[in-house]
């Protein structure tokens, strides 16, 4: 079992990177970062199991607040944090890269995986991949304000894990939002699922961290880095 997850903090960088970091029992090379959606913060049980699972299979996991949260520990970002929130990203990736000597992926659950690809799209090379928990394609109930304006510009890989259930978006309207991506992209759907993905107060689906992994590693295994 790897360590406990120890708190983590990076003053150097403006924005600062605050949140927890999970480092595999042995030396890895592979680094994940992982932030939360617009009403949560690191500590999600979601991100958590996640950052658990990711670790035991040998990556460095740093959960971050963005910086929002870490300005106000409650209440979603307001219209003006998004292209802060996108700095703090950027510099997460930074500091886990002075860490994790191989590859980084940058992962966000949906305000935070948004924000994830919107940095990617405009940074092409920043991370080898991306893990997008319940992406959030529209807001619910109103499916014609796609935010798919940047997706054509996206050029790194991503795994995308949705709910069937998810008002943010079905699995038609996503896997035709996916399709203007140019990267490789892989959606694994998770039945039943809501917005929340199972992970809804002290309810957690206890599958579902380990089921992620092995889809990631389908797309991103040890064997892309020796074809």
């Amino acid at each position: 079992m790897p360590p406990n997850p120890e708190p983590f903090v990076d003053a150097s960088l403006d924005p600062p990177v605050r949140g927890f970091m999970h480092r595999p029992a042995t030396p890895a090379r592979d680094g994940l970062v992982l932030t939360h959606g617009a009403g949560s913060n690191s500590r999600a049980p979601l991100l958590v199991a996640l950052a658990e699972v990711f670790a035991e299979a040998g990556f460095t996991v740093l959960r971050c607040d963005l910086p929002y949260r870490q300005h106000r520990p409650y209440g979603p970002p307001r219209p003006g944090d998004a292209a802060r929130d996108r700095e703090g990203l950027k510099n997460a990736v930074t500091a886990l890269r002075r860490l994790a000597t191989g590859r980084i992926f940058l992962g966000g659950h949906s305000y935070g995986g948004r924000q994830a690809t919107m940095l990617c799209a405009d940074q092409p090379g920043l991370v080898e991949g991306m893990l997008l928990l319940s992406y959030p394609l529209h807001p619910p109930r109103k499916p014609d304000q796609l935010r798919i304006q940047h997706l054509p510009k996206l050029q790194t890989p991503a795994l995308f894990v949705q709910g069937t259930r998810d008002p943010f978006a079905t699995p038609e309207e996503l896997k035709s939002a996916l399709s203007l991506i140019p990267a490789e992209t892989r959606l694994q759907l998770v039945e039943g699922a809501g917005h929340d993905l199972g992970f809804k107060g002290t309810g957690k689906r206890e599958d579902l961290p380990k089921e992620v992994l092995r889809e990631f590693q389908t797309i991103f295994g040890e064997e892309k880095d020796n074809p």
